[in-house]
């Protein structure tokens, strides 16, 4: 049987960005119920309406990467009490009609939340926002089990995340979606 595509998005370009650390913690818990991979779309374009016709090699490749996933898996820092820019490009490019008569690529993903973040707040605000968005592009969103992890710092040895009380919610959270995508796949 196959295995299911789980397409991680994290929603930072840093090299050691925590919430690229957490899915990659994510993954090595993931890793044997699901294939999961974490997008690269650092070379993705200003969404430009000039470009739309005829997009660029790299919209047309993370098109395809999230046309073949099962599933999505944001991980989003909270900036300025929502997510950030990159990631709204992202979305703006996916939710675009690849043809005349094409349902957008992201159309009826589903799709798990999480965040990380050195603040108080976690990144509850941010996901909110981002709820907000992937309903209106008819994603079908897992909000039961959204995972914010506050004042990360106390997490971090050596600059690596080391989760020790976040733990038991993450493996809930994977657990909690892998059910929902097997339930959705049987409708």
């Amino acid at each position: 049987m196959k295995k299911i595509q789980i397409l991680a998005i994290v929603g930072s370009f840093r090299k050691d960005s925590y919430n690229l650390q957490l899915a990659k913690a994510t993954q090595d818990l993931i890793s044997s119920h699901a294939d999961f991979s974490i997008l690269d779309y650092s070379e993705l374009p200003f969404f430009n309406q000039d470009l739309e016709a005829s997009p660029p090699d790299s919209v047309k490749e993370i098109r395809q990467k999230v046309s073949q996933s099962d599933a999505l898996w944001f991980f989003t820092p909270e900036y300025n009490r929502s997510y950030p820019g990159l990631l709204k490009n992202l979305l703006d490019w996916l939710s675009r009609s690849p043809g005349p008569t094409l349902a957008p690529v992201i159309a009826n993903k589903l799709a798990a939340i999480s965040g990380v973040t050195p603040g108080m707040s976690g990144t509850l605000v941010a996901q909110e926002h981002l709820v907000a968005l992937l309903n209106f592009m008819n994603l079908r969103v897992l909000n039961s089990h959204r995972l914010a992890i506050p004042s990360v710092k106390s997490q971090i040895s050596n600059g690596k995340l080391e989760l020790q009380e976040s733990l038991p919610f993450l493996k809930a959270q994977c657990q909690a979606f892998l059910e929902f995508i097997d339930n959705q796949k049987r409708l």
